[in-house]
């Protein structure tokens, strides 16, 4: 198939068919479950179990994405009835849950990935606006929230921690020069500092510098107004303030499993309760697939035009978690520095400070591997079971055109503790192994999709994928992710309930003061309303 990925995807494939043999006997996976095995919970009390047969809105999957679209349209009309439908027994246990994501609220501040180098040598910024924008956004709805007595103190979910960028060697310290040059003439990043000076980053981040020779050239940006998030308290209080809600309904341990278009264009879902084994009928005008890696498969499911070529790549990660609390105390930042060549977005090396149920803790990592599941809790038949005809070629292209990701993920699979250490002690030289264990975190599935010409595209992001007539929408993708999901979110309402959102306009505006405003080009509408809300986050 011309390629280590393509190779992986046919043995996947393999898999799928032949079936794994149990004493003796053929194995038949049930594919058409999207590959999720799950341990049963004692869960057959939990008020966690109830179903509208016919509610106005479908959520699937109880992570950040869904628990912030449920707040918005019950916010924007509190007659509509939501029914949120959730595999695991809990809700935010995948890529929401603190320990599978980086915690990072991504605004552009350390990523270096968001900020391309041209061809002739500037640096370019939009995305790193775009991505500014959507976070203080997020903020702007959180404080609101927060304003209305909705979500709990902010101290819990949100919490103010700098954020750096860090290089190494004479290329690389030049080109961050030049990117802070182009970004802090922006009113989005005017804060930002830069230092060549070794004690000046000593004095942002001491683990930097111990141990490292003052020879090798080094540089690092520092933005006092970052932020750590645990997505996963936050989900977890929004869908409590749902769950308070007389025409809300939240079922936990319940699957969705079939995804079918009614002749009078409502959608039926097959709901599955995993503790019954039994199957639930649901029919609704609209549904929200939000259920991160396993939103592919129930697009596919779906039939909709528009959703047809798309694919997926899955990508598993590990993190390095500190042990030794006076290093965690010791080191307050976000680091992030520059991805090896091939890597995906989400795999560029961060050392970071997370804070997560009150106790300060120190990550470093991610370090990447392949699996062909599509959630943590996923199955190995998750990626062959999603390969249509209408994907195989785009599926085959990008296995065939990405060699270095491709050799990227090999590298990182056949890593020993020793060549993690490595990694470490670019960031850290003093770093030893006894004070740090190894951590799985979240899976992520990358977009696959169809272009014209090369046959098919590997894109880094997240992507909306509606259907024409607004009825059924799905979230594809990874990084930024959690910290744009208003951006998102909204996004998603003005696709598919245009009509309504002309009348919803001013209650948007007043949950968003900046919804509608291009803050990029209005620096005192951005610097008041970003004032307002780290004042309510207590940032």
């Amino acid at each position: 198939m011309g390629s280590a990925a393509s190779k992986l995807i046919a043995l996947s494939a393999l898999q799928a068919a032949m079936g794994p043999i149990r004493r003796g006997k053929r194995y038949r996976p049930h594919i058409d479950n999207f590959a999720i095995f799950l341990p049963r919970f004692a869960v057959m009390d939990s008020p966690r179990l109830a179903t509208f047969e016919e509610p106005d809105v479908v959520l699937i999957g109880g992570g950040i994405m869904s628990a912030t679209l449920g707040v918005l349209i019950h916010q924007l009309d509190p007659s509509l009835k939501i029914q949120i439908v959730e595999a695991l027994a809990e809700v935010a246990k995948e890529s929401s849950n603190p320990w599978n994501n980086a915690g990072t609220g991504h605004a552009a501040l350390c990523e270096l990935n968001y900020t391309k180098e041209k061809p002739d040598g500037s640096v370019d910024i939009s995305k790193a606006l775009e991505i500014n924008e959507a976070f203080e956004l997020s903020k702007q709805f959180w404080a609101y929230l927060v304003k209305a007595g909705l979500l709990p103190d902010p101290s819990s979910f949100i919490h103010h921690v700098p954020h750096m960028s860090f290089v190494r060697g004479e290329e690389n310290c030049d080109f961050l020069k030049r990117r802070h040059e182009e970004m802090s003439a922006h009113h989005f990043f005017s804060e930002m500092e830069f230092s060549t000076d070794p004690e000046k980053i000593r004095e942002w981040a001491p683990l930097l510098l111990e141990g490292r020779p003052y020879l090798e050239p080094i540089a690092a940006t520092h933005a006092a107004g970052g932020t750590d998030v645990n997505f996963g308290a936050l989900t977890a209080a929004l869908v409590d303030y749902l769950e308070k809600q007389d025409n809300i309904k939240l079922a936990t341990h319940h699957q969705v499993r079939n995804i079918k278009r009614l002749d009078d264009g409502r959608w039926n879902l097959t709901v599955r309760n995993l503790d019954k084994r039994v199957n639930r009928s649901v029919n609704t005008p609209f549904v929200f697939v939000g259920a991160g890696g396993a939103s592919l498969p129930l697009l596919q499911k779906s039939g909709i035009a528009e959703g047809k070529g798309y694919g997926g790549f899955p990508v598993s990660g590990q993190f390095l978690v500190c042990d030794n609390p006076e290093l965690a105390e010791k080191h307050q930042a976000k680091v992030y520095g520059k991805a090896a060549v091939g890597a995906p977005p989400m795999s560029v090396p961060h050392l970071d400070t997370r804070i997560i149920d009150g106790k300060r803790s120190l990550l470093f990592g991610p370090f990447a591997g392949f699996s062909p599941k599509f959630l943590k809790t996923g199955s190995i038949f998750d990626l062959p079971g999603s390969v249509r005809m209408d994907n195989l070629v785009p599926l085959l292209a990008v296995g065939k055109d990405n060699m270095d990701l491709t050799r990227y993920l090999l590298e990182q699979v056949i890593q020993d503790p020793k060549d993690r250490l490595d990694a470490l002690k670019e960031f850290f030289p003093e770093a030893s192994l006894g004070d740090w264990h190894l951590s799985t975190a979240g899976q992520r599935v990358q977009i696959i999709k169809q272009d014209k010409e090369k046959g098919g595209m590997l894109q880094f992001g997240t992507e909306v994928v509606a259907a024409k007539d607004g009825s059924i929408a799905a979230l594809l993708g990874a990084s930024p992710g959690a910290s744009t999901a208003v951006d998102v979110m909204v996004e998603i309402l003005e696709r598919c309930f245009p009509d309504k959102v002309k009348e919803w306009t001013p209650r948007l505006q007043e949950m968003l003061p900046g919804y509608g405003q291009n803050l990029a080009e209005n620096e005192e509408l951005y610097r008041r309303v970003r004032t307002e809300a780290d004042e309510v986050l207590g940032l």
